[in-house]
Parts: C-alpha cells; sequence; structure tokens
C-alpha cells in the first residue's frame, strides 16, 4: 500500500481496513507497529483495502507485506471501530477494520518497515504485552475459532 498514515489524518469518511489473526501450531503471529498511528503497540498485521479487493484479500496482502508469512483466511472474528479525536472533540482518525482469522501457510515471519518487530504469542501471553486496545479479547475469540 503506497497511502501514509498521514494521509489518514480528518478523513472526510471512515476508511476501511482489515487484519488478520495468522495462526500456527496454536500461537498467534503479531507485529509490533513500526510506524504511527500506535507506533511501537503489538497488534494484528492488517492495512487499508483497496478499491476491487474483498476484505478477505487485503488481510491476506496486509499479511504478506507487513510480515512475509501467508495464510488461509477463513473467517470473520470482529469488526473494530477506531475512532480518535483531537482536544477539541474533532475526529482525527476514523478507522472500521474488518477482523479476521486464518491459519499459516508459508513464510517465515521477518519485520519491515511497517512492522519493527514479528513474533509468533500464545494467546495467554497476548494480554501480557503492549497491544493495542482490545487485542487480547480479540485474539481469544480468534484462537477459538481456528481450533
Amino acid at each position: 500500500m503506497t497511502q501514509q498514515s498521514d494521509d489518514r489524518l480528518r478523513p472526510a469518511r471512515p476508511l476501511l481496513a482489515a487484519s488478520v489473526a495468522c495462526f500456527r501450531d496454536g500461537a498467534v503471529l503479531l507485529a509490533r507497529r513500526g510506524r504511527a498511528p500506535s507506533k511501537g503497540l503489538w497488534s494484528l498485521p492488517g492495512g487499508l483495502v483497496e478499491i476491487g479487493e474483498t476484505a478477505a484479500d487485503a488481510a491476506a496482502r496486509e499479511l504478506f507485506e507487513e510480515t512475509g508469512a501467508q495464510a488461509e483466511i477463513f473467517d470473520l472474528v470482529d469488526v473494530v471501530e477506531v475512532i480518535r479525536r483531537d482536544a477539541d472533540g474533532a475526529v482525527e482518525r476514523h478507522v472500521v477494520i474488518l477482523v479476521h482469522v486464518g491459519r499459516w501457510t508459508e513464510g517465515e515471519p521477518r519485520p519491515g518497515p511497517e512492522a519493527e518487530e514479528v513474533a509468533w504469542v500464545a494467546p495467554a501471553d497476548v494480554a501480557a504485552l503492549d497491544v493495542t486496545d482490545g487485542l487480547a479479547e480479540i485474539v481469544a475469540r480468534a484462537a477459538e475459532m481456528a481450533l
């Protein structure tokens, strides 16, 4: 994806994004964000859906772009709305994220420009990390679906 995060400030309408909880041997693949917003926090790989692309395809593409891993995407876990306001109450960001669940198929994850670090994490250990809002609960639900 070529759009920079600054282009996402003060959008005219909500932006649509997709992410994936990718599981391998019971662990979920997390990425520590290398860019704003939420730089330094652990989250699921994901990003904006492009025109003509399904949300599931976007989740798979973003997983590959951010980590080099590939997955079979098989279900929707949750819809997360991220709305951030400035000090005056004006909307700075509004993103609707379609969170998917998938199973790893190939590719050894590695960090890149959007992910400073990647790691396979047991779902029970997610809450101990510095993560994006609600991530531990989403991963727990996704883990049940991935069984």
